[in-house]
């Protein structure tokens, strides 16, 4: 990491607790740090054009009122500041807000896979969000250090992760919305495929899962939106798994059947396939097709979201693939609310690939033909803008190519993982 990288982290990171101890020093009132969430929204899918509002309910007289920001989309059970702050309310610039996720977290793992280790601790995210919301023009900056810890992978540190993922910005885009049906934006995009999203405070769970492994985070790209009624579709084109190279279309179309259920279908694809391959362009994932089918139901207090997902690696002798290859996967993750503060999420997925060494498919799992299942359980406790959580992971791969599963030969067929994660969300 070069050291104009470095000094962007660091500062980031100071300003971040900087304002997170000016909230902090002003100290939540009982009344903000005990009140419930803001009204439950089923986020889209990542990147995706915003649902349209449900059908309103009566408002309850003694809510408290709240401007909790939609971006960077969270999908619960922690929630973002009702209160956010206002870094700028004046002409021309209209009103824009800044916030950001301070956190950290320790890593104890069984078997760890070649190159990691068996305990880690590193900041998770040390981000700043400036963003406009409203206006013909509009904006979202993600600025600072963060790391993607995931199921069945190495874990890749904060300071790599930004030096040889998505750099100290790892979404800035500028977003052009004429009207409340239509908008247009472009730059640094987070993925519209699938269903996890990529910074830790987003998700349910610390760690991603084993089917958000075949899936881009981030892309460069140019993206439409637009809603319909009970309809929201997005449109991209991109560079898919951050090649630098603009050959992938991905969309999405989410319909809101009601403020309960929601069902979304994201798919995406490479039309130039190349060799490129790095940290963030897996090859060949960066080849392949993606198909996701999503149902979430939301209903406090649970929230519930199944999805399948399809992917295919095509053969190609230019490429070197002497085979095609395709992933099946399934996925259930689901959150219970016990109080206002308290919450339990769970995640269980299977997945298979097929194919072989000998007929020359490509490694999608643990070698050619494997297949895993994982179970993820997270309880997780948040205090106005404190939180805390810990997880116990678990991961069975079956069917593997010896030297490519876990532990330092890469032999092993499970591991198995405790996570603790505590910060800020300001």
């Amino acid at each position: 990491m070069n050291k104009t990288t470095f000094v962007a982290i660091r500062t980031t990171a100071v300003l971040g607790l900087i304002i997170g101890a000016v909230q902090i020093g002003a100290g939540p009132s009982p009344a903000w740090a005990q009140q419930p969430p803001p009204p439950a929204v089923v986020p889209p899918p990542p990147g995706a054009a915003p649902p349209p509002p449900a059908a309103e309910a009566a408002p309850a007289a003694e809510a408290p009122a709240s401007t909790a920001l939609t971006t960077p989309s969270m999908t619960g059970p922690l929630v973002a500041n009702p209160n956010p702050l206002v870094a700028i309310d004046q002409e021309p610039f209209g009103k824009i807000y800044t916030g950001g996720a301070v956190t950290g977290l320790g890593l104890f793992q069984t078997d760890p896979v070649k190159g990691d280790r068996s305990v880690h601790g590193d900041a998770s995210n040390a981000q700043v969000f400036f963003q406009k919301t409203d206006g013909m023009f509009q904006f979202l900056a993600q600025i600072g250090a963060y790391s993607f810890p995931s199921l069945g992978a190495a874990y890749i540190n904060a300071g790599r992760s930004v030096g040889d993922l998505y750099g100290p910005a790892p979404v800035a885009y500028g977003k052009f919305a004429p009207n409340d049906s239509f908008s247009i934006q472009g730059g640094k995009l987070p993925t519209l495929i699938g269903y996890e999203y990529g910074f830790t405070f987003q998700n349910m769970n610390i760690e991603r899962g084993l089917l958000w492994n075949q899936e881009p985070v981030v892309s460069h790209g140019v993206q439409g939106n637009y809603t319909w009624g009970p309809l929201a579709f997005s449109l991209s084109l991109n560079d898919g798994f951050y090649s630098g190279r603009y050959s992938w279309l991905s969309g999405s179309a989410t319909w809101t059947i009601d403020k309960i259920n929601t069902v979304s279908v994201t798919a995406g694809g490479n039309f130039s396939p190349s060799a490129k391959s790095s940290l963030a362009t897996p090859f060949p994932q960066n080849d392949s097709t993606i198909v996701d089918l999503i149902y979430t139901y939301n209903s406090a207090p649970w929230t519930i979201t199944p999805y399948f997902q399809f992917t295919n690696v095509p053969a190609s002798a230019k490429l070197g693939i002497g085979h095609d290859a395709s992933t099946y996967g399934g996925a259930i993750l689901a959150s219970y609310q016990f109080t206002d503060n308290l919450s339990l999420a769970g995640r269980a997925e299977y997945i298979t690939s097929t194919g072989s060494a000998a007929n020359g498919a490509p490694s999608l799992l643990y070698g050619p033909g494997s297949s895993a299942f994982s179970f993820t359980v997270t309880p997780t406790y948040q205090w106005g803008i404190y939180f805390f959580r810990d997880e116990l992971s678990y991961v069975q791969a079956n069917s593997i190519t010896p030297g490519a599963a876990f532990g330092r030969g890469g032999g092993n067929r499970d591991q198995a993982r405790i996570l603790v994660e505590a910060g800020v969300i300001f």
